[in-house]
């Protein structure tokens, strides 16, 4: 059984940093473009990161510049960067595959207090 489990969140003020971190049970790993998503109250979950198998990058606007994205294969585990941190960034994060799988993890809170 698949399992996505996300870590690192918390609380931040504005302009701080946070490092996220998915822990992926899926045997593909390697070979999967793996994603972090998020979704803030009452908005739809988007995708804010994605990282191909071969490691290259790709950000939503928003995020780029402030975000990186990661992968360690050996580790099955992706990895979340975000500095420079805003209130807007607040949102539940995510990982998951491209395309996704149909569970999800618990992901884990970030609050950017102003």
């Amino acid at each position: 059984q698949v399992q996505l489990v996300e870590s690192g969140g918390g609380l931040v003020q504005a302009g701080g940093s946070l490092r996220l971190s998915c822990a992926a049970s899926i045997s593909t790993f390697t070979w999967n473009t793996m994603g972090w998503y998020r979704q803030a109250p009452g908005k739809q979950r988007d995708l804010v990161a994605h990282i191909s198998s071969g490691g290259i990058p790709n950000y939503a606007a928003s995020v780029k510049g402030r975000f990186t994205i990661s992968r360690d294969n050996a580790k099955n585990t992706v990895y979340l960067q975000m500095n420079s941190l805003k209130p807007e960034d607040t949102a539940v994060y995510y990982c998951n595959r491209l395309p996704t799988l149909t569970s999800w993890g618990q992901g884990t809170q970030v609050t950017v207090s102003s």
